[in-house]
């Protein structure tokens, strides 16, 4: 199983934020698309940073309201990990648990080309799993799967 199987199934669509908008835009952006991170990238191709729902809860945390009206690049996590199409899942599985991060894009011939939370990872492998069960099942009675 690979990360493109997940970006088959959930789309491609990954939303980006610029460096310099204000953190409440990204607040904005966030609760507008329903999600818990954001690409930060200037031209929607290249990867800039990421920044969470955690980065701005840590950021409140430390320097309070001031930080609305800050550039994302203030908060943004620029050392971020990506992973190609051909990414094997269990390894994706693997990045994501041992570096306690939980989006992960996906860059396409060095471009973004989608993003993978978790959640869509987890998703996936209980997918599988059942798959597997059924079969499983199926195998032991002697009943097609």
């Amino acid at each position: 199983m690979r990360i493109s199987d997940v970006l088959r199934d959930k789309g491609d669509r990954v939303v980006t934020i610029d460096p310099g908008a204000q953190v409440q835009q990204l607040l904005a952006l966030l609760a507008e698309h329903g999600i818990g991170a954001a690409v930060v990238s200037g031209d929607g191709a290249a990867v800039q940073g990421i920044v969470s729902e955690r980065d701005i809860v840590r950021a409140l945390a430390r320097r309070g309201a001031a930080v609305l009206t800050e550039p994302v690049s203030a908060i943004a996590t620029t050392d971020v990990r990506t992973v190609g199409p051909d990414a094997d899942l269990a390894e994706v599985e693997r990045l994501m648990t041992e570096g306690r991060f939980r989006h992960l894009p996906v860059l396409v011939d060095g471009r973004l080309g989608g993003i993978a939370s978790i959640g869509d990872v987890v998703k996936r492998r209980m997918g599988e799993l059942e798959n597997e069960r059924t079969a499983l099942a199926g195998y032991i009675t002697g009943e097609p799967g």
